[in-house]
């Protein structure tokens, strides 16, 4: 039997690799971050741990969230898979 790959499912993976992509570029650019990592005056507040702390909840954020909303409208909209009978 020729198993054929599902629209939602690929959806889902692109939009998962987005967000895991866009957060971390998102989370740089806020003036909070750029403090930490060392933009303001003479390095002062430099902290280096928010790498260790705040990173890896900004990838997983930013790659569940997308699927776990799509995930949601796909079961609001009712949309099911149909039976390989």
């Amino acid at each position: 039997m020729k198993r054929h790959g599902d629209g939602v499912t690929c959806g889902g993976c692109a939009l998962s690799a987005a967000g895991a992509t866009a957060a971390p570029l998102l989370w740089l650019s806020m003036s909070r971050t750029q403090r930490h990592l060392g933009g303001a005056f003479e390095n002062e507040g430099m902290d280096l741990s928010v790498l260790f702390t705040e990173l890896p909840f900004v990838l997983l954020g930013g790659a569940f969230l997308p699927l776990l909303v799509l995930t949601l409208l796909v079961r609001l909209t009712g949309r099911r898979r149909p039976r390989e009978d």
